[in-house]
């Protein structure tokens, strides 16, 4: 019911937005929608009742540019870290997206990076993208380096892309564990249940002497600290 409840919401939400969009798309205003954005995932949390209890958000400097990584356990992972992190930050999605009408239109012009996670080639240009977005405008980048969610609830091999654009940025990973989604909406499910989901900002890691040579080892770097919060 509470989902039902919640896709109602969303559906006139969306539709209130398309004259919002209609005046930011000529001034390429992002902010606006953002933070609507945000405020549209708060009431979903309060309706889903997910409580949340969130640790070293502090650790957060808002004037720097991070790349936050975080484990992937279900659907209501992302709009979670969308609402909690204290910067406009934008997110490397897959590039289906952003086929949902207006939606995907608000997501592209707000500064989302869409992925071809089918083609190497175009998986390079959407990091290319993201980080001369992050070197110019200073912009901090959501990704879920396991690319997918977990289908088990454990923490998957990473990809490499998210690593990449760090190190192509020279900005700091920020390593982020979410505990407690997989059970209130798994992969495969469509009704929310409600429940608490822990969230936990670790410390950042620089990628200072990290290139494509080691990037194995920034990767096994940052999965631990992921696990650690997971543990």
């Amino acid at each position: 019911m509470r989902t039902i409840v919640l896709l109602i919401i969303y559906t006139l939400l969306t539709i209130l937005l398309i004259p919002l969009l209609l005046f930011c798309y000529p001034i390429k205003f992002a902010q606006p929608i953002i933070l609507i954005a945000k405020w549209a995932f708060w009431i979903g949390q309060k309706i889903l009742g997910i409580r949340l209890d969130a640790s070293g958000i502090e650790r957060i400097d808002k004037k720097v540019p991070y790349v936050f990584m975080a484990n992937h356990l279900s659907l209501i992972d992302g709009p979670l870290l969308f609402m909690l992190i204290p910067q406009f930050v934008r997110v490397l999605l897959k590039k289906e997206a952003f086929r949902i009408p207006i939606i995907g239109q608000a997501m592209r012009q707000v500064g989302f990076v869409s992925v071809d996670r089918k083609s190497l080639k175009g998986g390079k240009k959407s990091i290319d993208r993201a980080t001369r977005m992050i070197k110019e405008k200073g912009i901090s980048f959501l990704i879920f380096p396991e690319g997918t969610r977990s289908r088990d609830g454990k923490l998957q091999p990473f990809k490499r892309g998210g690593l990449f654009l760090a190190v192509n940025s020279q900005v700091p990973i920020f390593p982020v564990s979410i505990k407690g989604s997989y059970a209130l909406l798994p992969k495969g499910s469509f009704f929310a249940k409600k429940g608490k989901v822990d969230v936990i900002f670790h410390p950042p890691v620089s990628v200072q002497g990290f290139d494509r040579n080691n990037l194995s080892q920034l990767m096994g770097k940052v999965r631990s600290v992921i696990q650690s919060g997971l543990d």
